[in-house]
């Protein structure tokens, strides 16, 4: 049939595989009926016994093989190269090894074990980058304080739904008694002089104005001292006082007592 459809031997050698595949196909034009039954592109080589004996979800892999060797078996009778037909036989024998690959069980998977961890350790990145991060996620002071617990002591629940719950050390180390009390941080603290501590402490707590030095002459502030008791001092007087002793330098005013020639 694909002889007298093609026109001869030597048409049917000149015709490649694709259009092997299809030779005999027959166009159907149902008007107003359903085709979801007609397979397209299904010619002689589709219906012969030897693909019609695969299951039908690998007839249409096997047809192109099938339409592959039959153009190969074409071309060789063409220049009758082989007139008792052992490279027919040989092509046969190719196309049903091809049919059992195909329908051979796919290869089970066998359950790969891990590796043992006995790898060394990777090496870590580092540079500022890499440290920013691990600021950035490290644990906070809080968490520290919330995670420790003292030991022979009995905790207070936090919630009453969830027993046991507690916020360890949390706000009980400072004496403000806070939740968010301020911890200084070690690695970023910045170190402070004596004389510096004292200069602040004497801000602090020496009578100095909240305004931090912008305040006006009449401002004051009251002072608790251990000789006089509660006093209200004038924080601008002592730089008043340091103005006027200064006699021989001042910014304004010339020298009062100088030589002449």
């Amino acid at each position: 049939m694909m002889l007298g459809l093609a026109g001869g031997l030597s048409a049917l050698s000149k015709i490649p595989a694709c259009n092997m595949l299809v030779l005999g196909a027959q166009r159907k034009t149902l008007a107003g009926f359903s085709s979801a039954a007609i397979l397209p592109h299904t010619g002689f080589i589709f219906y012969s016994d030897l693909v019609q004996s695969t299951p039908p979800d690998v007839r249409r892999k096997v047809a192109r093989v099938v339409a592959a060797k039959c153009t190969l078996a074409a071309r060789v009778d063409s220049f009758h190269e082989s007139p008792e037909g052992d490279v027919g036989q040989d092509l046969r024998d190719q196309v049903q090894k091809k049919i059992d690959k195909i329908l051979e069980p796919p290869p089970v998977k066998s359950a790969k074990p891990l590796p043992r961890p006995d790898d060394a350790p990777r090496k870590k990145r580092g540079g500022r980058r890499v440290r920013k991060m691990k600021d950035r996620y490290a644990i906070t002071e809080i968490r520290k304080q919330a995670n420790r617990m003292t030991f022979g002591s009995i905790q207070e629940d936090a919630y009453q739904d969830d027993l046991g719950f507690s916020t360890g050390q949390l706000g009980k180390g400072g004496a403000s008694g806070s939740v968010r009390a301020p911890t200084a941080d070690k690695k970023t603290q910045v170190s402070i002089s004596k004389r510096l501590q004292r200069q602040i402490h004497t801000a602090v707590f020496g009578g100095k104005s909240s305004v931090k030095g912008a305040a006006s002459g009449t401002a004051s502030s009251v002072a608790f001292t251990p000789l006089q008791g509660l006093e209200i001092v004038n924080p601008m007087a002592a730089e008043k006082r340091t103005q006027e002793g200064n006699k021989y330098f001042s910014n304004t005013a010339s020298f009062r007592s100088a030589k002449t020639s």
